[in-house]
């Protein structure tokens, strides 16, 4: 089947219900990440219609980063890529055991780091065909120092973050370039939430840190998001080609 958007959507639907099903058999209680990973490419539909996922990869090294219980990598490995997940035990939502109980199951080459991005890091390799980036880069303490460490090891990039359209007080925000800081329990009541971007703001970041932007779109409530409320919640998903010269 092709890796164009529909493609992928079809594959991935089937083998999110195949996961599903090898969770329950290894241990229905285990406390498995809760929110469906391999939705996203429902969301990645139109940019992989634009850009299939075989002209992105030149060979295939794929970054996973923030990967739960590592089902985008597991299913990017039964597609024959070589995806690599970087994650963090003390902010993943099962201290990394879902991924190495999968992987385990599945008999997965796939490998597993164990990477600090809020503190001073190293990338596992010196580069990769392509990184996925998705619903981590709110989360982060210093986004301008992952965002630009990423463009040094990847020419394309896939990312997704919240946005808002509008501040809490009511305040337009969309085409100023600012990032919302929540407070600990602001969004969703997590603690390791910390920006909301207006979409002016997360283009900013972009530019800044030495990316372009080759597809986007936005998902959710595209009116009136803002931080604080989980009902007007908006999600921007891009894709990105780095400045810096090729890697690898």
């Amino acid at each position: 089947m092709a890796l164009d958007g529909d493609g992928l959507e079809a594959q991935a639907r089937a083998f999110m219900g195949e996961l599903d099903g090898i969770k329950t058999t290894i241990d229905p209680d285990f406390p498995w990440y809760p929110y469906g990973i391999l939705n996203n490419f429902i969301h990645l539909n139109p940019i992989f219609r634009q850009f299939p996922l075989d002209t992105l990869v030149r060979g295939k090294a794929i970054l996973d980063i923030g990967a739960a219980d590592g089902d985008l990598s597991f299913f990017l490995e039964r597609l024959g890529f070589a995806p690599e997940i970087i994650d963090h035990g003390p902010t993943n939502f099962n201290n990394l055991q879902g991924a190495r109980l999968l992987a385990r199951h599945l008999r997965s080459s796939v490998v597993i780091h164990d990477v600090n991005l809020d503190s001073y890091f190293a990338m596992p390799a010196a580069s990769y065909d392509l990184v996925f980036f998705l619903g981590i880069l709110y989360h982060l303490r210093n986004p301008i120092l992952v965002m630009e460490s990423l463009a040094k090891v990847t020419q394309f990039m896939l990312v997704s973050t919240r946005v808002a359209r509008f501040a809490p007080n009511g305040q337009a925000i969309s085409d100023i370039p600012v990032a919302y800081l929540v407070n600990p329990m602001e969004s969703n009541n997590d603690s390791t939430n910390y920006w909301t971007f207006s979409a002016a703001g997360l283009t900013r970041l972009f530019d800044r840190t030495g990316w372009d932007v080759l597809a986007s779109l936005s998902v959710g409530d595209t009116r009136q998001s803002e931080p604080a409320r989980p009902d007007r919640d908006e999600r921007a998903f891009a894709l990105l080609r780095s400045r810096h010269e090729p890697v690898g």
